[in-house]
């Protein structure tokens, strides 16, 4: 398969990777073999990663998770620079998502997810600022949701206008 009707079936995947195979192959104009064979190439090759749910955890009655984000500042190492410390951070399971940034004043933002408001300020404390290279932290807790991964997580329909008659 050509790389751009590659990126169109990664596109796809990713608005809706519950798409069949055949309602894949019709959209793309190709054979359910060859989007097959695509796809496993591109999972074996680690471009295609996982197929997450979105979910919106506050529609949940007993929403069991605590989102912070972490804006870590890093002494990079020679020759590894941010990379080991990062790998590092990675490999804790609270730990969602690691980011390396520019243009802030902190190197890495990290995403985690705990039962409580403690667990996440135990997990900076006592995990998080010990590493080494961790020169300082900032944490945020995120409050509500709104969009995810694209996804709008509340879409009222309501009309906000003000009704102006004659």
């Amino acid at each position: 398969m050509d790389k751009q009707k590659q990126r169109e079936l990664l596109r796809l995947l990713e608005e809706d990777s519950r798409l069949s195979v055949e309602q894949m192959s019709r959209l793309l104009a190709t054979t359910p073999e060859e989007i097959e064979r695509t796809i496993q190439a591109l999972t074996e090759e680690k471009v295609i990663v996982k197929y997450p749910a979105i979910v919106n955890w506050e529609k949940v009655d007993d929403n069991p998770f605590v989102t912070a984000m972490i804006d870590v500042k890093v002494t990079p190492k020679r020759d590894v620079g941010f990379d080991e410390v990062a790998q590092r951070i990675s490999r804790f399971p609270e730990v969602k998502a690691v980011y390396l940034m520019s243009g802030a004043s902190y190197d890495l933002s990290v995403i985690i997810e705990g039962k409580t408001m403690i667990e996440v300020a135990n997990f900076v404390s006592q995990k998080l600022a010990t590493l080494e290279s961790v020169v300082s932290t900032a944490t945020s807790f995120i409050l509500k949701r709104y969009k995810h991964d694209g996804i709008i997580l509340e879409d009222r329909d309501d009309d906000r206008r003000m009704v102006v008659s004659p």
